[in-house]
């Protein structure tokens, strides 16, 4: 029997802040109510999942250059450091596993600023716009992927 999928949620600055922060954006949901149906569909589908949050790319970095060789994929929500970490990018791009980037809003239609992910271009793929759904539609693409190969 093949071993469990693991996958590592990485989650970035001011993401703890969700449910109070600009719902109209962002919508109502915790980052901790996201985590929980994460969780389940994780386990209904067989994987084991890490979840965390931090407001510091140190930790960030540090957290997904621990997760080489450790995890099978890397969902990643970079929040602000999106646009503007090339360290956040180059620690992804180090990784072993899979990537996958992801954004509650649609960030083309923000801000101009926002418009430019330095992530997308070294990740297997990314889901932007689909709110708190667009973490459940990472894990049950990985679990959709894993069938196919």
């Amino acid at each position: 029997m093949a071993d469990k999928v693991k996958i590592l949620v990485v989650n970035g600055p001011n993401l703890n802040m969700l449910g109070s922060r600009e719902p109209e954006t962002y919508g109502v949901l915790t980052l901790d109510a996201i985590r929980e149906k994460c969780l389940a569909i994780s386990t209904k589908l067989g994987f084991t999942m890490e979840w965390m949050q931090s407001n510091s790319e140190a930790i960030l970095i540090d957290t997904i250059q621990a997760a080489c060789n450790k995890f099978d994929w890397i969902i990643v929500n970079g929040a602000g450091l999106t646009h503007t970490s090339v360290a956040l990018r180059d620690a992804l791009a180090l990784f072993t596993g899979g990537v996958i980037e992801v954004h509650l809003s649609n960030i083309h239609a923000r801000e101009n600023f926002r418009h430019t992910s330095l992530i997308t271009a070294i990740a297997n793929g990314a889901i932007i716009g689909f709110g708190a759904s667009s973490y459940t539609i990472a894990i049950n693409a990985i679990a959709e992927m894993q069938e196919e190969s």
